[in-house]
Parts: structure tokens; sequence; C-alpha cells
């Protein structure tokens, strides 16, 4: 019996509104619940872009977007978007303390004040938060603590998806390596999809199942982790972003 993919992609593509340049470029692909993907590629490839079309925060100009098999225009975008969390790489408290960002989403479900308080020691002790820090505004975490605080957010709402935009890039290597264990944890037990962008390719390299490597805004590969050449993938992204770089300067 074939399993149906929990997410799936068909000919996606983003346009610019002004010069109409793709950011995206037919797009296909199908991912099944419980895979670990990597998206690789250049500066400007189109890897955050594509987390925000995934995550329904952008929509494509051409294409379409399955969810668990029925059109994500066709869900509810609330309920879809506590299913396919995305976590961007600087994510806000919007004045909230910790305690508050964690607990107001799911006062928006309108839970019950036992199960908020069942998930936020949940989450205290799964992130080993000390109760001290549910009292702390966005100005008295550091990036790190922030980046933490943003992931937990994520996690507390139980999502069938997770999509992580460079998700340890203000972590130390201990903190980068905790979450890469609990991400395998949290994919292993509750099956999790797991959806990752992440410069640190040995960081990818013990993570994923699954690569997709894109560039200007098309895949280029899609493939198993255990096929990819890493050295080669690494020397030609460092080229890429040099060119990038220098692009910039001029």
């Amino acid at each position: 019996m074939s399993i149906s993919p929990i997410l799936q992609a068909k000919n996606i593509s983003l346009l610019t509104k002004i010069h109409q340049n793709h950011l995206l470029d037919n797009i296909s692909f199908d991912v099944n619940e419980g895979e670990k993907i990597a998206l690789i590629g250049g500066n400007g490839a189109g890897k955050s872009t594509l987390l925000k079309v995934l995550n329904h925060l952008c929509t494509s100009s051409k294409g379409d977007l399955y969810f668990r098999g029925k059109l994500v225009h066709h869900w509810d975008v609330l309920k879809f978007r506590r299913q396919v969390m995305l976590i961007p790489q600087e994510s806000k408290l919007l004045g909230m303390n910790v305690k508050s960002a964690l607990s107001y989403p799911l006062q928006l479900q309108s839970l019950s004040e036992k199960e908020i308080q069942t998930r936020l020691i949940y989450c205290l002790q799964e992130f080993n938060f000390i109760e001290s820090w549910l009292e702390k505004r966005e100005n008295e975490l550091s990036l790190g603590q922030k980046q933490l605080v943003a992931i937990a957010r994520a996690i507390i709402m139980q999502p069938s998806v997770l999509l992580l935009d460079e998700p340890t890039s203000a972590l130390d290597k201990g903190n980068a390596h905790w979450l890469r264990e609990k991400l395998q944890v949290w994919n292993e037990e509750k099956k999790m999809t797991i959806i990752v962008i992440n410069h640190d390719l040995e960081w990818v390299k013990n993570f994923a199942q699954r690569v997709i490597w894109l560039d200007k805004g098309r895949i280029k590969k899609d493939l198993s982790a255990k096929l990819v050449d890493w050295e080669m993938i690494e020397k030609h992204l460092l080229i890429l972003n040099q060119e990038m770089n220098i692009d910039e300067d001029f």
C-alpha cells in the first residue's frame, strides 16, 4: 500500500512583482510523514522563500501545494499553520515575556488552563528552561535564547511539520548539537516531519535523511543524504557565496 505524502509541491513558481523574475521556478517534490529534509544552496537560491511558500506565508504565482492530500487554500489558514509551523531565522516575542509568548498561541485555540500548564511544563523540561526564564522579555534574552524560545513556541503547538530557517545561527556549538539531538527525538517519537535550512553542512550531514539542493530558484538535486558528495557541495557553495559577495560589492 502506497503512503500518501504529508506535503506535496506541484510545479510551484514564484515571481517578483516588479520585474517578474523567478524566486522559485517550477518546484515539485513530495514530503512523506516523518522525513528529515535539508534544503541547501547558495545565498539567494530560494531556500527561505520555499519555506514561506510551504507555510502558506507566501502564495505561489503558479502551481499547487497540498497538505494531507488537500489543496492548502482549502484549509483554514490558522489550522494549517498550526500543523505546518515555520520558525524564521529571526523571531520576535512581540513585547511579551517568555511565558506569554509560549501560552498565547494555545489560548487562541481555547485550550483549557490545565492543558496549557501541562504543555508549558513540558517545554520547560524539554528545553531545560529555568523557571525564571518565563518572566523574561525579549530585550533580556540573548540571540541564542530567543532562538530557543521561538523553537519552543512551535513545539508547544505540537505541529505535524516543522520548518526551520537557520535554527542554529545564534547557538553555540554545544546548543547546536543539543538541538540536533532533540529534533531527532521529536522526529522518532512524534513522527514529526522536519524541513531545515542550515549553512552548517556538518550539522546537516548528521541530521538529514534527504537533501534538496536549490540553485537560482530551481531544484538542482533531490537525493538521499547517503548519496551526497559533501566535500563537492561545500566547495561549490563556497564559490557561489563568494561570487554573491563580489556582486554585492559592485
